[in-house]
């Protein structure tokens, strides 16, 4: 018998980024994945991706990404296959239309970690099984669902809550934008002028927030931004690909770091995101990190269990 949280809506359709999706999808990623978390919990097993094999694709370095994902693939009991970049015939200029009509051949599923959104969309347009989107330079979508699940299960709701988002206007940011205007939550990103996020994430995400009575705002001050905020999110300054901008932007985002002092503007139960990795001592300080409203750790636990969630549903 298929587990209850394997609801077919979904079976067959790509991951390229929550705008894709409505909130009740939104809402079945989260069903399955807190599920799958119990599951794994209490050793029950859950192979109900087995015989199926996900081929993974990094264009860019990664942690947290191919571990959960292959840790994931493996529990969900099918096969997970790491492609190099470097390896696969895109290096010697295979065309992605190309090389996506082949892996369809042989694969189930096809999660890339890459930089533009543009390639992502056409290795999608081009495959004929789910492709998910490991991250682009524009969004993160697996990141903020595995986010979103952890606020929820420490806040115990998301609708009208407020999450401070403190930094770069970057592909995290978008892809909590996406979602917080899904769920119904307030969300207020402080960055410096000239770094806020893109106008046409904004205008989507504005979009659904005008249906489920969210509310997104970017300022400039991050005391402001925090302020009674449920939940606190820092990221790295400088993202892949702008290590050479690391030193202006030190400058740059100097003042907003989160420390002790930004946090005493926050609701006194505020939780603190980061979507790792952290340059202690820069966006965020060794203090809060390993403090106790820090809920780092098992943010990024919950990145298995939510990819393992995207997988079950859209490999079904």
């Amino acid at each position: 018998m298929a587990a209850a949280y394997l609801d077919a809506r979904l079976k067959g359709k790509d991951f390229l980024t929550l705008a894709d999706f409505s909130t009740e999808e939104i809402r079945l990623f989260l069903d399955a994945a807190h599920e799958l978390k119990k599951e794994l919990k209490a050793g029950i097993p859950h192979p109900v991706l087995k015989g199926k094999t996900l081929g993974m694709i990094f264009h860019k370095p990664s942690t947290r990404t191919r571990v959960s994902f292959e840790v994931g693939m493996y529990q969900l009991g099918g096969y997970p296959l790491f492609l190099s970049a470097q390896e696969l015939q895109l290096r010697r200029g295979e065309s992605v239309g190309d090389t996506a009509r082949t892996l369809s051949r042989y694969l189930d599923g096809i999660m890339i970690r890459t930089f533009a959104q543009e390639d992502l969309e056409e290795l999608a347009a081009y495959a004929s099984i789910p492709v998910i989107n490991g991250l682009t330079d524009l969004v993160h979508p697996t990141q903020a669902l595995a986010d979103i699940m952890t606020v929820e299960e420490h806040k115990g709701k998301l609708h009208g809550l407020k999450l401070a988002f403190i930094g770069d206007g970057n592909n995290v940011a978008h892809s909590l934008l996406h979602i917080c205007a899904k769920v119904g939550m307030k969300m207020v990103i402080a960055c410096p002028a000239g770094y806020e996020p893109d106008p046409r994430v904004m205008a989507e995400a504005q979009a659904d927030a005008a249906k489920t009575g969210a509310s997104l705002e970017v300022i400039e001050d991050p005391a402001a931004a925090v302020k009674e905020a449920d939940v606190v999110y820092t990221d790295l300054w400088a993202s892949m690909g702008q290590e050479g901008e690391q030193e202006a932007r030190r400058r740059v985002f100097s003042r907003y770091q989160v420390n002790s002092a930004l946090l005493r503007n926050a609701a006194p139960d505020v939780i603190v995101l980061h979507c790792l990795p952290a340059h202690r001592g820069e966006e965020i300080t060794d203090e809060v990190m390993d403090g106790p409203h820090s809920v780092v750790f098992e943010e990024a636990e919950n990145r298995l269990h939510m990819h393992k969630a995207i997988m079950a549903l859209v490999m079904q």
